[in-house]
């Protein structure tokens, strides 16, 4: 099945429970902090009906249509599929919601590749999740993530000692049909717009910590499920020339809170087992899979960016300055960088599992390393090259509704190079990536949607080969010894 943008829209209006502090949203398609983003994410599923994108974007299996990111790879071509469908979606956005349908889909796809690991002496799970990856693929399920305990949560004697519930999810009951689930989980980006939200653990859990290390899936409608969102920023959008990217890209952050909430066995992947809820993502190509998709993602943000910086600089003519230009083959050259690695994890792919292949995972995970260290410095560049202009425009673009401000805006604004409300055009999208609270928001995203750095990097340290490097030393020294001594010296001796 592949849903149309309207039918998923219709899939929201499920009676789930949204609060912005203490007001109940009571449909995200029409609330005026949902709606347009809402829109946004119902043209992602549209695209995918377009006669020129479909077969880059679908595929087919067993006589049926599906979306290109639940396509379990077996071959480079199936792999060069899935990065030009993400590049697609990507696109559409300019790489700017990093939660759209492809994201969490593609975890879940990767798992399915290799249902085994999920399989224990006391929990036969595999196949439960291999159901759940038919279940999304059949229905095009958008699903979001919460994988992080809520910060205040990893200091559980704070709430021994005041006798209060340590405030993490964990499983408090489980019988026959399922488990319940309570407690608090973030961060569930774009999960107002999901159907779904997988419930995980990215951190290492201690060994007493078996009833937080559950893995499971559940509606974004069921019982007992509360989403806290935080402060909506689209609301503070007028109109689109003002705030492109605020005004219909806000695809939100989300506390999900669980009390008494019920889950049947069959969205049951990893119970008590602290060890296995974080390998089953890189015990399988899961993780890569997932990530691949965040790489692409940010690679079309890249062209954005870059395409800014030379454009802000022929607003003024400033392109013909050299250290300007040298700052302009600096951000090309780091756009280039990462469409490099990109690539180069297609090329470098991996026979893994047997009879599959995965994008080569100490690439995707380099580009994930420099992808979170380079951004800021990436917006930097950018934000160098826009000096004072983006400051120097009118609060809003409603000075071309009076007669006399519109008269002195266009005279006094333009550059040779460039009309006023044209110029305004230009400087208010570069504030909506450099500035603005939806700005912000991105650069404290970009920093940590992976997990933190550390962690970031230890999966490179991980996936190094360690015994190669080392060989390459010892094959080098091998080649040489203790010298002789000088003749002359012998003689003397």
């Amino acid at each position: 099945m592949i849903k149309t943008g309207q039918q998923h829209l219709e899939s929201l209006k499920d009676g789930r429970t949204i609060y912005i502090g203490d007001e109940r949203v009571e449909d995200v398609t029409t609330h005026p902090a949902f709606a347009r983003a809402a829109k946004t994410v119902a043209r992602l599923y549209d695209i995918k009906h377009d006669p020129d994108y479909q077969d880059m974007l679908t595929f087919e299996e067993d006589g049926e249509c599906y979306s290109a990111w639940f396509l379990q790879a077996q071959s480079r071509e199936d792999l060069r599929k899935r990065m030009k469908a993400h590049k697609i979606i990507a696109d559409q956005t300019c790489g700017m919601m990093g939660r759209s349908m492809d994201h969490v889909s593609s975890f879940v796809t990767g798992m399915a590749i290799n249902p085994s690991v999920f399989n224990t002496d006391e929990y036969q799970l595999g196949d439960n999740l291999v159901a759940y990856y038919d279940y999304m693929k059949k229905n095009d399920i958008f699903a979001s993530y919460a994988v992080l305990p809520p910060q205040a949560a990893r200091n559980p004697e704070f709430y021994q000692k005041k006798n209060l519930p340590i405030p993490t999810l964990m499983v408090v009951d489980q019988d026959d049909a399922g488990i319940t689930i309570s407690g608090m989980k973030m961060l569930a980006t774009s999960a107002a717009f999901c159907n779904d939200i997988w419930i995980g653990n990215l951190l290492p859990l201690a060994p007493d910590q078996v009833k937080q290390a559950v893995t499971c899936a559940i509606p974004c409608n069921v019982r007992g499920l509360t989403m806290w969102m935080r402060q909506p920023i689209s609301l503070n959008a007028e109109n689109q020339f003002d705030s492109p990217l605020t005004w219909n890209m806000d695809e939100t952050d989300v506390l999900v809170m669980c009390d008494n909430v019920k889950v049947p066995w069959e969205k049951v992947f990893v119970m008590d087992d602290a060890i296995l809820a974080r390998e089953i993502y890189i015990k399988t190509p899961g993780h890569c899979y997932g990530n691949h998709q965040a790489n692409v993602r940010f690679w079309s943000k890249m062209e954005l960016i870059t395409g800014l910086c030379s454009k802000v600089t022929k607003a003024t003519g400033a392109d013909q300055v050299p250290a300007v230009r040298e700052t302009l083959g600096r951000i090309a050259a780091l756009e280039s960088t990462l469409s490099g690695m990109v690539h180069g994890q297609i090329e470098a792919a991996e026979s893994w599992p047997e009879g599959y292949m995965t994008c080569n995972r100490r690439m995707m995970y380099a580009a994930l390393n420099w992808c979170t260290e380079n951004h800021s410095a990436i917006v930097d560049l950018l934000r160098e090259l826009c000096g004072g202009g983006v400051f120097q425009m009118p609060a809003s673009i409603t000075v071309m509704h009076d007669k006399k401000l519109r008269e002195d805006f266009e005279a006094y604004f333009q550059t040779p190079q460039m009309e006023a409300p044209d110029r305004m055009k230009l400087f208010k999208l570069a504030w909506d990536v450099v500035g603005s609270e939806f700005a912000g928001r991105q650069q404290q995203y970009e920093k940590f949607y992976a997990g933190a750095s550390f962690i970031i990097r230890n999966h490179s340290f991980r996936e190094a080969p360690w015994e190669h490097f080392d060989g390459v030393v010892d094959n080098l020294m091998s080649g040489y010894d203790i010298p002789e001594p000088k003749g002359a010296r012998v003689a003397a001796e």
